[in-house]
């Protein structure tokens, strides 16, 4: 199973200030923990939204808005691309994680869909 495995923003992650080296050297620890186990496809921390945007879907309209944007526990900083037997599987890996921010946060584990899950039923 896939998972993608969302780092969600706090207020420090919207300044754009980057982590400690202590965090970093950490978080890169834990990173080759991650792809010694098979565990880790991909990763990486995004930019604050401020040098993001959004385009809103309306029919055939198409709006963009540029950040940044507000509420920064909604927010997504960083994510990895991990493939685990199962979601208990995931969450034990997350809870082995350092805190990815200076302050309390959230990681969010969501499974990807695979091209079997929309293949028609079998009859």
């Amino acid at each position: 199973m896939r998972f993608m495995v969302f780092v969600k923003g706090t207020r420090s992650s919207e300044t754009g200030a980057m982590p400690s080296q202590e965090l970093i050297a950490a978080m890169g620890k834990y990173n080759q923990e991650l792809v010694a186990a098979g565990i880790m496809k991909d990763g990486s921390g995004l930019h604050p939204t401020s040098k993001g945007a959004r385009v809103t879907f309306s029919g055939k309209d198409r709006t963009v808005t540029k950040g940044p944007f507000a509420n920064p526990n909604e927010l997504v900083s960083g994510y990895w691309l991990w493939e685990c037997k199962s979601l208990d599987e995931a969450i034990d890996w997350v809870k082995r994680a350092p805190n990815p921010m200076p302050e309390n946060s959230d990681i969010e584990i969501r499974q990807l869909y695979e091209m079997e899950d929309f293949a028609p039923p079998k009859r």
